[in-house]
């Protein structure tokens, strides 16, 4: 593998990541918001979404949804757990793994995570063209 010659760090540089940082936070900080009024904590709103959100519509393992939210397998046991509890979420041993746990969405999740949704959709829009440009900055001294 070819090293890549490191180009000097700029002001500018320190500055656009800067406020992709901060653009990026401030989605973080509306997500946890919109997640806590809509009843849920944001791990239980990520856990959510990553059901939903599955590649190929499949329903997902624990272990692939720990694997999506960056935790521990053990953790994300006990957030399907307390989602279970809460009526959110049904889990299901794989008909061909029985040692493989499935993760499907109830009714009342559905419905919470459209709305949701919808919000941070809205909130993307809004966000987009800060985003952009500050990609396109970043990527316009590559």
């Amino acid at each position: 593998m070819a090293q890549q010659r490191a180009r000097r760090v700029e002001a500018r540089d320190y500055r656009l990541l800067a406020d992709f940082r901060y653009a990026l936070r401030r989605f973080l900080r509306f997500s946890e918001a919109a997640a806590r009024q809509a009843g849920l904590t944001p791990q239980q709103h990520q856990l959510l979404l990553a059901i939903k959100g599955f590649p190929g519509g499949l329903q997902p393992t624990v272990g692939e949804i720990a694997e999506r939210l960056g935790v521990r397998h053990h953790s994300a046991v006990e957030l399907a757990q307390r989602l279970e509890e809460a009526g959110l979420v049904a889990r299901a041993h794989d008909e061909q793994d029985r040692r493989r746990v499935r993760l499907r969405l109830m009714p009342e999740a559905e419905v919470r995570l459209a709305r949701l949704s919808a919000s941070h959709l809205h909130e993307l829009r809004h966000l987009r063209p800060v985003l952009a440009e500050l990609v396109e900055a970043i990527g316009a001294d590559s």
